[in-house]
């Protein structure tokens, strides 16, 4: 005897044998298709450019590794600049202000109540 999954009942149901070979997902008879390229999407197609493939942009790697590399005395978080510096700050804002919103909530809780 064969079965297979039944997705309505959530259990394993008698079924014929080509049922069963043919899970619930899968379609026989449709062409598989090539999946899209997500990152480094070429100007043309591989197909148009020959052997060589033009991509969007430049390497800017090397350069950033030259300008977070130098010794200037800066830490690296804050390397470029101003919006380094108000993500710096706000951040330790933030932590700071939750420190002492959890220290005050505590001892509140921590009060008798008084009535």
């Amino acid at each position: 005897m064969y079965y297979k999954f039944s997705g309505f009942t959530q259990k394993l149901t008698g079924a014929a044998p080509t049922a069963a070979f043919s899970p619930q997902g899968l379609k026989q008879g449709l062409p598989a298709e090539s999946p899209t390229m997500i990152f480094a999407t070429p100007t043309k197609m591989v197909s148009e450019a020959g052997s060589t493939v033009e991509y969007l942009g430049t390497n800017k790697v090397p350069d950033l590794q030259k300008f977070f590399q130098t010794s200037d005395g800066v830490p690296v978080h804050l390397k470029r600049g101003y919006p380094d510096r108000l993500l710096y700050r706000t951040t330790m804002a933030l932590t700071v202000g939750g420190v002492v919103y959890c220290l005050v909530a505590l001892y509140i809780a921590a009060q008798p109540n008084k009535k």
